[in-house]
């Protein structure tokens, strides 16, 4: 792109924009953001004011046609990724999406045939392989801190949240329709991405789910296994509706001279276990989470580096979602 600044319009405005990544756009060298749309107009308007942003809408197509706006960032729930993004990329305005990157595989790779076609570019949130925290851990697997890598376990477990007691008005996260599945639709990606980032593809994935607190008709607790095309097998458990006192938030990576274990939502200290003994590494994270991945992006829309977070490689990460789901 030729222009000097990244003016990006926002489609959906909510909880995930507030923090994590929309004042990150405002931050980021050469980026700015321009417009934003709910379809809920004063609400897109109360946003657009609190936040110095002169432009808001209802609508979406008219938020990409504006002719200031150069980039889409796509912040609604994941049954209207693949249609924003495919708007965005036919008008020309590259695209930056929230995770997962669709509701099902299908519709990533409808996505990225797109972005081929115009040759126009996707990016996905997987903002975690941008993080300090987790660059961390990559550091200290490529660096053979722990040995040859032998297994990857992924446990997660936490309680049913207030809103899933409401049978009335469901969270959009639980409705399978909307998100593409549960929780695990949600939450898992990051975790499923960060292994994919570090050990490569995962060629091979089957998984059992089921429902046990009748909460919501999406699966709610599932056990899964994997294994990496350098041949590493892997194994996961998610529980949605555990007791509170079995809350989780567990990777551990085993190796033959030791073992690394962190967590991917809660950022608990990474504990290294070797020879040695236990040692506990404290690495931070900016305020705003996403803004290291977006700046990347906007590096990448002005030319200045390669931004690999794509929709081809977070592609992936639904690929594996939906075999372990048995979706496909």
């Amino acid at each position: 792109m030729s222009e000097k600044i990244i003016k990006w319009g926002f489609i959906g405005c909510g909880e995930v924009t507030k923090t994590k990544s929309g004042p990150a756009f405002q931050k980021v060298e050469q980026s700015e953001v321009v417009a934003v749309m709910s379809r809920d107009l004063s609400k897109a308007k109360t946003y657009a004011k609190e936040r110095g942003i002169k432009k808001w809408y209802d609508d979406a197509q008219e938020l990409v046609n504006d002719p200031e706006v150069n980039a889409i960032y796509i912040a609604t729930p994941p049954s209207s990724h693949a249609t924003y993004a495919i708007m965005a990329m036919k008008a020309g305005k590259p695209a930056y999406i929230e995770k997962p990157m669709a509701q099902t595989y299908e519709e990533c790779t409808r996505i990225n045939r797109i972005s081929k076609e115009t040759g126009v570019p996707c990016f996905v949130a997987y903002y975690r392989r941008y993080l300090p925290y987790f660059m961390k851990v990559k550091e200290l697997v490529d660096n053979g801190t722990i040995g040859n890598v032998i297994n990857v376990q992924v446990r997660f477990a936490q309680p049913p949240r207030n809103l899933d007691y409401n049978h009335d008005n469901l969270p959009w996260r639980v409705q399978a329709d909307i998100s593409g599945g549960g929780y695990f639709y949600d939450l898992a990606p990051h975790q499923i991405d960060l292994l994919q980032e570090m050990f490569g593809c995962i060629l091979e994935a089957s998984g059992y789910k089921s429902n046990r607190g009748g909460l919501y008709q999406a699966e709610d607790t599932l056990s899964a296994c994997f294994q990496f095309d350098n041949g590493l097998v892997g194994s996961g458990s998610w529980c949605f509706v555990a007791h509170d006192s079995a809350k989780e938030d567990r990777i551990e990576i085993i190796g033959d001279k030791g073992q690394i274990c962190f967590s991917v939502f809660t950022y608990e200290p990474i504990a290294l276990h070797t020879e040695k003994g236990r040692e506990e590494i404290i690495i931070d994270n900016p305020e705003h989470i996403q803004q290291p991945l977006i700046q990347a992006v906007v590096n990448h829309l002005l030319g200045k580096e390669i931004c690999t977070c794509d929709g081809e490689s977070a592609t992936l990460t639904n690929w594996v979602m939906d075999k372990i789901l048995g979706k496909m």
